[in-house]
């Protein structure tokens, strides 16, 4: 474990009892969270490169349209 984590951990023990299980529930939804967004983008390579080919064809054939932001 850092030192960094160690210090946030030594913080946190700090906090009231129930304080500390809103702590710890939040940081381990995150953490899946990070993890279930890490599988899903790994797993989607091919369809973004397939969306990116995609647009990169539309606006070679000059197709696509400036994007309003306002």
């Amino acid at each position: 474990m850092t030192t960094t984590l160690e210090a946030a951990f030594s913080e946190a023990a700090k906090l009231a009892p129930e304080d500390q299980k809103l702590f710890a529930a939040w940081i381990i939804s995150e953490l899946k969270a990070e993890h279930r967004w890490n599988t899903l983008f790994a797993r989607s390579a091919d369809t973004l490169n397939a969306l990116a080919d995609e647009a990169l064809r539309e606006f070679r054939a000059g197709t696509t349209k400036p994007l309003d932001v306002d």
